[in-house]
């Protein structure tokens, strides 16, 4: 069943990316500037927009380009502590944290219509914790239409989407809400999960949508870049074999009357053997957390650490490099302004050094009401737990979250939020700098996307 997944999604892929010319040669020498068609706005208008869907389209008038951006600017007074930690005061004391902004981030978003149907993103970092420099996330070409004669495509078409790049891969429906470097204004909340599974990686993914139902499978190289390294043999792992990665998702999102939606979904990520720089579902990210600096160790002496290396402040990443099985259940619900998120999400896997999977576990829930006019304000909670097994530490461990936020949509493209959250480490060893650890305090946040 796999080797027909990847033979016949393979020449799928192979198609559409022979077909990318034809778009050209066809289009329209007409040019403007311009929203594309099937595309997720980056202002308030694109909050609860998961997949783009079958209906967003335009009338063609020519080839479209867009710019837009996120800018976030944040203040930041959080406390923390680490009291059963052994040697908390010297190999295992905390960055000292005081009051203050966190330096601004921005990201660049270009978006074309290249033809009738067929669209092309490519965002850009242009400063984030983890890349203060700019740094290209990633980008994909869209087809809603195919540049093809005949009733078989147009009909194909009316259900299908194809999308290929170097792109953000749709694992779960949690990615869609997170806070993604300077673009911000999605997730009512500072921070995205404890364990954020998220990755840009390169491949496809097929698309079929009818009647609020729909499907997806995707198939990539299951790591943030290009590699064309061999995999390193060690001493607990000599399987050399490079494998792709290969993704499913599918659910069921429907409005109910004029002021009711639900939506279920299930997303289920696989990989067996991942090359040498190793699979990164949960530490994709390459932006940074939302809280600075929070539950990392001192830097040696009063020498400042590269920000970079302390970039996911409040996170968990299991370490599962070498091979993982990821499965997330998420359920949305809305209510005129009430809104209802939830998330289950089970994963195993482990690194090349191990011998033997482990198995994280994490779940959340997040209540927000939106009112005011065109829901401009909105207020929210959230609970988020992660327990499982990390490398080298025998007992299971537990990270608990819980957030309360508010926010005004001055504008439906400004934004100002602010958030107070609880943050505790619990049964992580006494050798560990994180044993009774715990942050609190609150965050706030202005936010601009276009």
């Amino acid at each position: 069943m796999k080797t027909f997944l990847l033979n016949h999604t393979g020449k799928l892929i192979i198609a559409v990316l022979l077909a990318m010319p034809l778009t050209m040669l066809a289009q329209d020498e007409k040019f403007s500037y311009g929203a594309p068609s099937y595309w997720r706005p980056y202002s308030q208008n694109g909050i609860n927009i998961f997949e783009t869907g079958k209906l967003g389209d335009t009338a063609y008038s020519g080839m479209k380009v867009r710019f837009g951006a996120g800018f976030t600017q944040q203040f930041q007074n959080l406390k923390h502590e680490n009291k059963t930690a052994l040697n908390n005061a010297g190999a295992n004391r905390l960055f000292p944290l005081a009051s203050g902004f966190m330096t601004a981030q921005a990201n660049l978003f270009m978006d074309v219509q290249l033809a009738d149907g067929i669209r092309l993103n490519v965002t850009t970092y242009l400063s984030a914790r983890h890349h203060n420099e700019a740094w290209v996330k990633g980008g994909y070409i869209q087809f809603d239409k195919l540049p093809f004669k005949g009733q078989f495509w147009q009909d194909l078409m009316k259900i299908a989407t194809i999308k290929v790049g170097h792109m953000e891969i749709n694992y779960g429906d949690a990615h869609f809400r997170r806070s993604d470097g300077g673009h911000t204004l999605y997730n009512p909340f500072m921070e995205s999960y404890i364990l954020d599974g998220y990755a840009t990686e390169i491949g496809g993914e097929i698309y079929l949508q009818k009647n609020g139902l729909f499907g997806m499978l995707g198939v990539t190289n299951g790591m943030i870049k290009g590699n064309v390294d061999s995999v390193n043999k060690t001493v607990q792992d000599d399987n050399t074999a490079r494998q792709p990665s290969i993704y499913l998702k599918g659910g069921i999102d429907k409005n109910v009357g004029d002021n009711m939606r639900v939506r279920l979904s299930g997303s289920y990520y696989h990989n067996s053997s991942s090359a040498a720089s190793g699979l990164t579902l949960y530490g994709g990210d390459r932006t940074g957390s939302n809280y600075q600096n929070v539950m990392e160790k001192a830097p040696a002496g009063e020498t400042l650490p590269d920000a970079t290396k302390i970039a996911f402040s409040g996170r968990l990443n299991p370490g599962f490099s070498k091979k993982v099985d990821a499965i997330m259940l998420n359920g949305f619900f809305k209510l005129a302004g009430l809104e209802l998120f939830g998330t289950y999400e089970t994963a195993k896997g482990r690194s090349k050094t191990e011998t033997e999977s482990r198995r994280v576990n994490q779940y959340a829930a997040d209540v927000v009401y939106r009112f005011g006019s065109n829901e401009n304000l909105f207020v929210g909670g959230r609970y988020n737990t992660v327990k499982g097994k990390l490398a080298n530490i025998a007992n299971d461990i537990t990270v608990d979250r819980y957030a309360a936020a508010a926010g005004w949509f001055v504008t439906k493209n400004v934004l100002m939020k602010g958030e107070y959250v609880i943050q505790k480490y619990k049964s992580f060893p006494s050798a560990d700098y994180r044993s009774g650890g715990k942050f609190k305090g609150y965050v706030i946040e202005a936010i601009v996307g276009f």
